[in-house]
């Protein structure tokens, strides 16, 4: 997005933000035609629920009683600040669990467009290829039809992908390392199932060998 749009790119890690007042203050910092991104939300921050005294955002830091950085807090940024310090801004909020959000967030004003990034499909490695190296589907390379069968064979990230993508311009080196990456995500995807199922079956024999 920030190469599409030419915009500055912010990463904001609210773990380090301690008072609403030094999230004003570092808003404040960034410039005009800029995206802010707020990685794992739900649980990089504990910010009071205002609509019910002891809930929190998330629960992984446990921050003393004298840093006071609240929901209320960023939504007041969210609301006021950040659409009267410039033009053009936007905020980037990422999540793996949004049902732990506090509603008042997630609402149109604040949040307005919500993508759920699932694992990456053909269409979607596609437009990596394109991105990293150059391929179109008009002129694609020899090695696609193979990646996307493999891709619709397991569960990977589009991050994953592009990992294997970065790796070298040329598009022969960078596809066969995506093969041999899938080929391998798959095999061992089928031993950690055929563990998991060997595990259960040992754990029954133990049940009824024991009378329950």
């Amino acid at each position: 997005m920030a190469n599409h749009l030419k915009f500055d790119i912010y990463d904001l890690e609210l773990s380090s933000i301690s008072r609403n007042s030094d999230l004003r203050s570092v808003l404040l910092s960034t410039s005009n035609r800029s995206i802010l991104v707020i990685e794992d939300i739900d649980c990089s921050v504990e910010a009071e629920n205002r609509g019910a005294a002891g809930m929190f955002m998330g629960s992984r830091y446990n921050r003393p009683p004298d840093m006071k950085f609240t929901l209320s807090g960023l939504l007041n940024v969210i609301d006021g600040l950040w659409s009267c310090v410039g033009d053009e801004r936007i905020i980037i909020f990422t999540t793996n669990h949004k049902d732990r959000l506090d509603p008042t967030l997630l609402r149109p004003g604040r949040m307005d467009v919500h993508i759920h990034m699932s694992y990456c499909t053909p269409s979607g490695f596609r437009i990596l290829a394109s991105n990293y190296l150059g391929i179109h589907e008009n002129n694609p390379h020899h090695l696609c039809g193979e990646v996307e069968g493999l891709i619709q064979s397991t569960e990977v990230t589009p991050a994953q992908v592009a990992e294997e993508l970065m790796k070298s311009d040329d598009a022969d080196v960078a596809l066969e390392g995506l093969v041999n990456f899938l080929k391998c995500k798959i095999e061992a995807d089928s031993k950690k199932t055929e563990d998991e199922g060997t595990k259960e079956a040992e754990t029954f024999e133990e049940e009824s060998d024991s009378g329950f």
